[in-house]
């Protein structure tokens, strides 16, 4: 008989009895959903599934619906993981528990990441999944970052406590031993001094104090994992010293259990084996405390307190009594506390730290402030926007902290290989006993055991499951200090596969400030009527160009008068009433829907536009009046950029909706091979289309509202921080700074950290499909060699350091372009925006 599941959803949206409807419906029609209930007053739906994992499928079905399942993510922290086996099982636990959507475990942060539908499971129940299998959790605090580095430094010291005690006590276990082998004069003066069996006593005693003091922890977690049928580092561990203690002790104290010729002890071996991935277990943990240098420094530029002006005093304040509205106070040389707008004041202020351009930024009254970011030489009074949660510097900590959590699709095959690992690096340890048992020389058992141990000693998962994720956080956290967020995970290694990049022009390539150039009007018009008529219209408008418009006419002393009954035709132009007359402002496609005739001036237009212009029509009581003109400067940079893109083998397309004319004038100035023009806002995304003939790969660049439909579309979307909120939200990477060498740094980063992670996934793999097999002995036949337990302790130990090492190496990415403005950059030339 099939036991169901009970689950409650909370559902958005639902406002009335037909919603309550709908969703009852759609959930009652699932296959294997039944005893459906849905509550409009408490917005949820109780019902009863055949399989927790139908409640995926009812989420689906809500989201298709438009009543979508409340959706909830949980952070925690997971103690005793070692190994990538360890991720695998903790990932299957979380991912079995009802209504958990998608888990992300990082073995480098030592996290979890769990999105799940709100109301069918609770913190405590994912805490309660791993500890069952072994591995304890706790929710991860807010500032998580902050306190996983001092976890990280707690355990590090511990392990170095342990490694000083473990070495102190094997140290006599190997020169009794070793000595003994190796000195004849040594073996000699122990046989006729203390005796072979005292000896043997000294180093029971001191091996059993190494192995269950300092090495405790391999036995307390790997054992349970054994008996659990789940394995783990720690069992490998566990049971190649194990089996090296018990077959010493037996050798010391029953000797007559085994034959003559195999009476030997090897507890120097197991010692030393302890000692020695304690060693690398130390490094490992003072590495990971490294990887996260990144979101520590971020971290570091938050203030703790900040003055306040209140009842016309100044107070103190902790900064998390902040509220929007507050007025405060920065000194010169202070951080300031948290995002704002300047009442008063001037100053010079360092926002390196965020957008990772070290020249001063200048700030008077009316001037944005960024938290985090530190004050030059002047004092500043500005008025808090954001604060908290809310500001750029938390919001940069968020973005950063999700980035180096993601799973990267490449991690997928790794994840498969290491779940099977250590089951079958046991199995094969066996198969070697058993086959030197049967065809070894003699003493085959003593062939047996130091081949068996040392498979399971020099198996290392550890670097596998380390191999990405340590890569991850390094490359991310460096991106962020070169003022480049990734925003999702998967963006660092789509980055690396884009052949084209497309950007939009307008401030992207531009600078998105044009100015008004000129003003030709049609015979039988007076410019100064004409320019006032169409300033009243554009004043209506919140375009760039419309208050470029309004703009050169205010600074000619012209009076704007007022328009009324003001429409927007998006992507053709605007038109509105001034005093009694119909005036219409727009590109020549405007003009020709509206039946106006433009001969008379469209080769002005023309000629404006070859000069890198954006050319607009005006018409009055539909009769063609002028043709006006705005220029918007390239960035400095841009040219630059694009050339350094170039270099490394892009493509650079720009899809704007300026003619083409002035759109090919742009791309002749800056470098950029292809244009596509004449594009309305809801044409980039066909666009896009376009330019993946062939199966290339896309990343668009973009900063404006109408450009988040394209920056979602795109493989991969990088959006200018300078942009609009939206543009930010759609994109998977956000560039701090304001122009395309953020780009150039960006896919940098990307390609280093992608060629990183595979030398990691080469290293961890190669080692152990090359050290395995000579573990178990198979160049013994050829050469006589048998490597010895303790190289095979050696080995693997340090093949985790040398991943993590590796990684470390990706703090030291330079940006691949100085974030400075360049001196010897072309003169910003009069350029474009787009008629949009």
């Amino acid at each position: 008989m099939t036991h169901n599941t009970q689950a409650n959803l909370n559902i958005e949206g639902m406002t009335c009895a037909s919603c309550v409807g709908r969703v009852e419906k759609t959930l009652a029609a699932l296959d294997g959903v039944s005893d459906v209930s849905v509550n409009l007053a408490s917005e949820s739906a109780h019902l009863s599934v055949d399989d927790p994992g139908r409640l995926q499928d009812a989420a689906q079905a809500l989201d298709k619906l438009g009543y979508p399942a409340r959706k909830a993510r949980l952070t925690l922290n997971i103690a005793s993981m070692s190994c990538a086996s360890c991720v695998g099982r903790v990932d299957k636990a979380l991912a079995d528990v009802p209504g958990v959507l998608s888990v992300t475990v990082n073995l480098a942060a030592e996290t979890a990441m769990v999105d799940y539908l709100e109301g069918t499971t609770t913190p405590a129940d994912l805490m309660a999944a791993t500890a069952a299998i072994g591995y304890p959790a706790e929710v991860a605090e807010a500032n998580a970052s902050q306190s996983r580095v001092e976890r990280k430094a707690e355990e590090a010291d511990n392990l170095r406590r342990n490694v000083f005690l473990a070495a102190v006590l094997t140290l006599p276990v190997f020169i009794l031993e070793m000595g003994a082998h190796l000195i004849p004069a040594f073996h000699h003066l122990i046989a006729n001094t203390i005796g072979t069996q005292t000896s043997w006593i000294i180093q029971f005693v001191l091996a059993t104090i190494v192995l269950f003091g300092p090495g405790r922890h391999f036995f307390t977690k790997g054992i349970p994992a054994l008996l659990r049928a789940a394995p783990d580092m720690n069992s490998l561990v566990a049971v190649g010293t194990g089996a090296a203690w018990t077959y010493s002790v037996v050798a010391t104290f029953l000797p007559a259990l085994l034959p003559e010729g195999v009476r030997a002890v090897y507890f120097e071996a197991a010692a030393v084996i302890v000692v020695l991935i304690l060693i690398g277990r130390w490094l490992e943990a003072r590495a990971k405390g490294r990887t996260g240098a990144a979101i520590q420094a971020l971290l570091g530029l938050q203030v703790r307190t900040a003055r306040i002006l209140r009842d016309g005093e100044t107070i103190e304040v902790d900064v998390d009594a902040l509220r929007p509205g507050d007025t405060i106070l920065v000194r010169p040389g202070e951080r300031i506390p948290v995002d704002g707008e300047v009442v008063d004041g001037t100053s010079n202020v360092d926002e390196s730290m965020i957008t990772g351009e070290p020249v001063p930024v200048a700030k008077t009254a009316g001037a944005t402030v960024t938290g985090g970011t530190v004050n030059g030489t002047g004092s500043l009074t500005f008025r808090a926007s954001r604060v908290g949660a809310d500001t750029t510097l938390a919001q940069i900590i968020r973005m950063v902290e999700e980035a180096q959590g993601a799973k990267l699709p490449i991690q997928g095959l790794v994840d498969r290989v290491t779940l099977w690992f250590v089951p079958a690096v046991m199995a094969l340890a066996a198969l070697t006993v058993v086959v030197w048992l049967a065809i070894g020389p003699d003493p085959a058992l003593t062939f047996a055991l130091v081949a068996g141990v040392s498979v399971l000693i020099i198996a290392c998962p550890c670097a596998m499951g380390l191999a990405t994720p340590t890569s991850i956080m390094v490359g991310t956290g460096r991106a962020a200090e070169m003022g480049v967020l990734f925003r999702k995970g998967d963006a660092l290694q789509e980055l690396s596969y884009v052949d084209v990049i497309a950007v939009d022009k307008t401030g992207t390539v531009t600078e998105g400030k044009p100015t008004l150039t000129d003003v030709v009007v049609s015979d039988d018009f007076d410019r100064e009527t004409v320019l006032a008529q169409i300033a009243a219209v554009e004043d209506q408008s919140e375009h760039p160009i419309a208050e470029a418009i309004v703009r050169g006419a205010r600074s000619e002393g012209i009076s704007v008068p007022t328009a009324s009954g003001f429409r927007s035709v998006t992507g053709y132009g605007v038109a509105a009433m001034v005093d009694g007359h119909e005036v219409m402002v727009g590109a020549d496609r405007y003009m020709i829907r509206e039946n106006v005739d433009i001969a008379g001036l469209v080769d002005t237009e023309r000629d404006l536009a070859n000069r890198g212009r954006t050319a607009l029509y005006a018409a009055v009581d539909g009769k063609l009046a002028a043709v006006i003109a705005v220029a918007d400067p390239v960035k400095p940079a841009s040219r630059a950029a694009i050339s350094a893109l170039h270099d490394r083998g892009f493509q650079v397309a720009m899809i704007t909706g300026d003619k083409q004319e002035t759109a090919e004038a742009i791309a002749r100035e800056t470098g950029i091979d292809h244009v596509i023009a004449g594009v309305l806002p809801d044409g980039k995304v066909a666009a896009l289309d376009d330019l993946r003939a062939g199966g290339r790969k896309i990343a668009f660049v973009g900063d404006g509202i109408n450009d988040a439909p394209a920056l979602a579309h795109a493989d991969v979307g990088i959006a200018i921080g300078t942009g609009t909120d939206v543009a930010i939200e759609s994109a998977d990477v956000v560039l701090m700074s304001g122009d395309l060498r953020g780009v150039v740094n960006a896919v940098e980063v990307s390609k280093r950290t992608m060629s990183n992670i595979r030398q990691n996934l080469v290293w961890a793999f190669g080692y152990n499909v090359a050290l395995i097999p000579v573990a178990a002995g198979v160049l013994y036949p050829a050469f006589g060699l048998l490597l010895s337990p303790v190289f095979a302790a050696g080995a693997m130990a340090l093949s985790s350091v040398s991943v993590l090492t590796n990684a470390l190496r990706l703090r030291r990415i330079a940006p691949a372009m100085n974030e400075q403005p360049r001196a010897e950059a072309s003169v910003p030339q009069t350029r474009t925006q787009p008629a949009e």
